[in-house]
Parts: C-alpha cells; sequence; structure tokens
C-alpha cells in the first residue's frame, strides 16, 4: 500500500526548482511548435540543457512532464503582466488588458499556448481532461472574481450575471485568439474582445 509520504513529490532545492523550471519552460515551447507527439526528450533536453538523469528525475513519464507544462502555462495566464495589478475588476482594466493584449499579438501570431494544448490533448488522451479542467477554472477565476466585485460595487447592475459574462469572455479570447491563429490577423481577436466587453458595459447604471 503506497503511503501519503511516498505518493508526494520530492521537495527540490533552489538549484532543483530552476532546472524543473527550466525544463518545463523548453517543454512549453517545443509542445506548442511542434505538439505534444512530435516533443522527445531528446529535443527537450537539448533546449533546457540537461541531462538524460535530470529529466528522469523530474519527469519520470511522458504524461508526467506534459501536466507540469499545463500548470505552467495556466499560470502565465494568471500572472500575466498585463493584467492591471493583478485585478480585472473594472471596465477600464479590462479595456486596458484587452488592449496591450491585443498589441503584443500584433508582434506575435498564434493562439493561446494553453486552449492549443488542451484542444490537442482533451480527446487523444482524456487523463488530462482535469488538468485542463483546472488550468481554465483558474484562468476564468480571474474575469469571474472581478465583475462579481464590479457588482457588489454598483458598477454594473443587479441583473448582471458574473458567471455568464464570465464564460461570455473567455468564449471570446478563446475563440479569437484560434482566429487570430488561423487567419493571422488581430482584427479578429480585437473584434472579439472589444464585442465581449461592449456587452458586459451594457450592464452598467443608466445616468
Amino acid at each position: 500500500m503506497t503511503t501519503t509520504s511516498e505518493r508526494r513529490p520530492p521537495k527540490l532545492t533552489a538549484k532543483g526548482r530552476v532546472t524543473r523550471e527550466r525544463i518545463v519552460s523548453a517543454a512549453a515551447d517545443l509542445i506548442y511548435e511542434h505538439g505534444v507527439h512530435n516533443t522527445n526528450d531528446e529535443k527537450i533536453r537539448a533546449i533546457a540543457g540537461v541531462s538524460g538523469s535530470q529529466m528522469t528525475r523530474h519527469f519520470p513519464t511522458k504524461e508526467s512532464l506534459v501536466r507540469a507544462v499545463l500548470q505552467w502555462q495556466a499560470e502565465q495566464i494568471v500572472t500575466d503582466p498585463r493584467i492591471p495589478e493583478g485585478r480585472l475588476d473594472s471596465l477600464a482594466a479590462l479595456r486596458l488588458w484587452a488592449d496591450t493584449f491585443v498589441a503584443a499579438r500584433e508582434a506575435l501570431h498564434g493562439g493561446c499556448t494553453f486552449g492549443s494544448l488542451a484542444a490537442e490533448l482533451i480527446k487523444g488522451q482524456p487523463s488530462h481532461r482535469s488538468a485542463i479542467a483546472e488550468g481554465f477554472e483558474r484562468w476564468q477565476e480571474l474575469f469571474l472574481r472581478g465583475l462579481t466585485a464590479m457588482r457588489e460595487r454598483g458598477e454594473l447592475r443587479a441583473e448582471a450575471d458574473p458567471a455568464a459574462l464570465t464564460h461570455l469572455l473567455a468564449a471570446a479570447f478563446q475563440g479569437g485568439m484560434l482566429l487570430d491563429q488561423a487567419a493571422g490577423n488581430t482584427t479578429l481577436l480585437r473584434d472579439a474582445l472589444h464585442g465581449a466587453l461592449d456587452y458586459v458595459e451594457s450592464f452598467t447604471p443608466q445616468p
């Protein structure tokens, strides 16, 4: 029988954490460019500058590495420096986030790294479904927390549903990113986000 201590991952030294981060970052870039199936240990080791034993120590299976990549990508979303003070709790903050995000996409086209990986895994590797769901939930929590605060402060009318508006913003963002990737044109992403935010603004109290 496996004990609790055996199920816990070993504690890492500061050097170990840096090495693990380097492996996950390299794997995330390669998986985004080439997909899960076309990314192997040799490519990751070459980019991350680690040995085979280091790879195995941190990630004994490819599944464990892919799960770590999903968690890492979700973390990049919720800690995005474009989010003003880590909060999206006003229309001004939401519009600033949308505009700066679209501007950043102008320089580098491509889909959402988390969404792209999720789409690849969701059918082919259902074992990752819980990690994918958790990642999207963390991301949507940013919208939900901010919209709820706005309604509580009276910046949105009482009939505004923060959960429904969260789903709208998430769909506009994810769908807009996919259209951006397909067309190589941020106009589609900009229109999707601004349309969703215009709908959110329609719930502001009338003077």
